[in-house]
């Protein structure tokens, strides 16, 4: 039986785990190597402060984590709390990918961030999840590279939708 909850400070290996297995398979049909070399090491990494935010979730099928991902009031570059919420790290076992467990996942994040007064949602896809988003009733802005580090760009798609 697959559920959502709270993630919490115990769930950060198997989150590590959970990215650090997936990413690489899921990512490698969309992005050429010379990108997944420099970001894959950035990105497939779990960010404890987020994990523990209290707005991250994941997602457990017969009690191993599946799915993971959240939102915040800020976005992945900036610290500064707006009016819309922010969809963050979010991954689903490429394992278990097209068995609903994402789209329960984002439909969590967003009765959540609903409760918490958020009326807007805004994502900085990867370019394999677009259609996913866009299936959740996300439009695209458009084309947006997200800056892991000084040089280290990572080619996405800003999304938004209302809640």
């Amino acid at each position: 039986m697959f559920s959502v909850r709270t993630a919490n400070h115990s769930d950060i290996p198997a989150v590590d785990a959970l990215f650090s297995r997936s990413y690489p398979i899921l990512l490698k049909p969309h992005y050429p190597p010379s990108v997944l070399v420099t970001c894959l090491p950035l990105i497939s990494r779990a960010q404890p402060r987020l994990v523990t935010s209290g707005t991250f979730y994941v997602g457990l099928l017969d009690g191993e984590i599946v799915a993971a991902g959240g939102w915040t009031h800020h976005g992945p570059q900036s610290n500064k709390q707006t009016q819309r919420g922010h969809i963050r790290h979010v991954v689903t076992d490429h394992r278990h990918t097209g068995r609903g467990f994402g789209r329960a996942l984002i439909t969590h994040t967003l009765e959540q961030a609903n409760s918490a007064s958020i009326r807007h949602m805004e994502c900085q896809s990867t370019l394999m999840a677009v259609g996913f988003y866009r299936a959740l009733g996300f439009d695209e802005i458009g084309p947006f590279e997200i800056e892991l580090r000084p040089g280290i760009m990572f080619p996405a798609v800003q999304m938004i939708r209302k809640i």
